[in-house]
């Protein structure tokens, strides 16, 4: 094996060639890339997914709908802005919430995920 030495100033680096035999970069890389490869497609893929399904749901969103809120509020779509939601929750009662706040339509399963479930 042949060693050879940079000197840097203020530093002595030793640089060595891998053995015979040794597995490649590529190889010892392999693993590591697999890793990611799986972290990608079992959790972020998913996630971005279900985010676009929410983001599509909450831009479809028309007045008259019939919804529920993440806090569990039922009512009717009466006004919308680009931010937020007036919900008839009552005849003659009105409530401005977040657009983000809309967990589904009312008698469906809700598209925004409650915050303890996977």
């Amino acid at each position: 094996m042949m060693i050879e030495l940079l000197s840097v100033p203020g530093f002595l680096v030793a640089l060595g060639t891998p053995p015979e035999g040794a597995p490649s970069i590529w190889v010892q890389f392999l693993p590591f890339a697999l890793i990611l490869a799986i972290f990608y497609f079992i959790i972020l893929l998913p996630m971005k997914r279900r985010q676009q399904k929410v983001e599509a749901f909450q831009t479809g969103l028309k007045v008259g709908d019939r919804v529920v809120t993440t806090g569990g509020l039922y009512g009717s779509i009466a006004k919308l802005n680009d931010q937020t939601v007036s919900l008839q929750v009552a005849e003659k009662v009105r409530i401005e919430v977040a657009r983000s706040a809309i967990a589904g339509l009312q008698g469906q399963e809700p598209v925004v995920p409650e915050s303890g479930k996977a």
